[in-house]
């Protein structure tokens, strides 16, 4: 940061410096670079030609290093898609760290926005410097306060903290007051439709949080409905499985009682049946798996723990049950490898697995939750292997 910090300090001075230097002066259709290193190729009395083919070399080379800044948001914004996806302001798919799904749709996302807002600009650059301007500071300011947040709150662990906190809070302060000012100054400029872009976006990411506020507390209600505390000792008898005896593979997410559901709706509707019980789940490495010291081991807990949970559960019944896991970006490609293993050991084997469905499902409802039961459906029976989905209201 200081380097970084270093050079653009050098390099924003420098061109203050040219212009100064120069006396560059507002020049219609033309920007202070071009009528500043015009005026300097000028002075070197060359021919008219050459003066204009390097002037013309300068600005390429100006537009080529801005090009390169530009696609640095392309670069980063997929991390920062699944970083809020982490915390649900945006669809889940973007919190996965696989190229094809996060690299992929988050550079399409971004850029259908950028189209849609040139669109609406109708491309005045006017209007674009003043959209980027606010909203840079806006990120700046929001950053810096974060800051002086992380540096307050950690004052009782930090020994160092007073200065952090103070040097937040100036940055805090001037990029503030930097915002307020573009803001007052430029809101018949392209500041209102700046302030009603960014409000229309940040309205839809708490549409997007309220959404999955609601699906989690629905899902607590179905936890505590068909996957209570265990009531069972830890210690139980292991009925041994049976290879050649029916099979059923269950496909498990985080939510145990979306699994216990699918358990006990098998256990009814083919009573007796089934002779082996394999529980699989897959721990998904995405961007809250490197969000702090320990996360990953969280994550092995977590998938192991629920996984036991099954297991044990079927053996107070009486069940022969067994549980596989694996780790991986790809939730489907891990899931597809541990049922392929899995089928080759029990042939006569079903898999099972849980979907939510809503009263009044969308298109966006749709696309706000992952198909992986029925993306895993679809893997499955083109390896001639059974799968049956199983709905569960929402």
């Amino acid at each position: 940061m200081l380097y970084m910090a270093g050079s653009l300090s050098f390099t924003a001075g420098g061109i203050i410096l040219l212009y100064l230097l120069w006396n560059a002066q507002f020049v219609a259709h033309q920007t202070l670079n071009a009528v500043t290193f015009g005026a300097i190729i000028n002075s070197w009395q060359f021919n008219p030609v050459v003066s204009h083919g390097l002037l013309a070399v300068v600005l390429l080379l100006e537009g080529g290093l801005l090009f390169v800044a530009a696609n640095t948001g392309f670069l980063g914004g997929p991390t920062v898609l699944a970083n809020m996806a982490v915390d649900s302001w945006v669809p889940r798919q973007f919190r996965n760290l696989s190229g094809r799904l996060v690299t992929q749709n988050g550079i399409l996302l971004m850029g259908l926005g950028a189209l849609g807002i040139l669109l609406w600009t109708d491309g005045d650059v006017s209007v674009l410097v003043v959209l980027y301007s606010i909203n840079v500071f806006i990120t700046f300011s929001l950053s810096l306060l974060g800051l002086c947040k992380h540096w307050w709150t950690s004052r009782y662990d930090e020994a160092r903290w007073k200065p952090r906190l103070m040097l937040s809070l100036l940055g805090f302060a001037v990029t503030g007051g930097i915002l307020v000012v573009t803001v007052v100054e430029k809101f018949t400029e392209g500041g209102w439709l700046t302030l009603l872009i960014t409000g229309l976006l940040i309205t839809s990411f708490a549409l997007v949080k309220h959404h999955y506020e609601y699906v989690r507390q629905q899902l607590r209600k179905i936890d505590a409905l068909y996957a209570p505390r265990p009531n069972w000792g830890e210690e139980l008898p292991e009925p041994p499985l049976v290879p050649d005896q029916p099979t059923a593979i269950f496909l498990i997410g985080k939510n145990r009682g979306l699994g216990m559901y699918a358990l006990k709706w098998l256990n009814e509707v083919f009573a007796g049946h089934f002779k082996n019980f394999i529980f699989l789940s897959v721990g998904e490495v995405d961007a809250e798996s490197y969000g702090g010291k320990g996360a990953l081991r969280s994550l092995q807990y977590q998938i192991e723990n629920s996984l036991r949970y099954y297991v044990n559960y079927c053996h107070s019944q009486g069940l022969a049950a067994i549980s596989r896991a694996a780790y991986g970006t790809d939730v489907e490609t891990e899931l597809e490898k541990l049922v392929t293993g899995v089928v080759a050991d029990y042939p006569n084997a079903v898999c099972l697995s849980s979907k939510l469905i809503f009263e009044n499902e969308s298109w966006l409802i749709s696309w706000l939750h992952n198909h992986t039961p029925l993306a895993m459906q679809r893997r499955l029976h083109l390896r001639e292997i059974q799968m049956i989905v199983i709905p569960i209201k929402i």
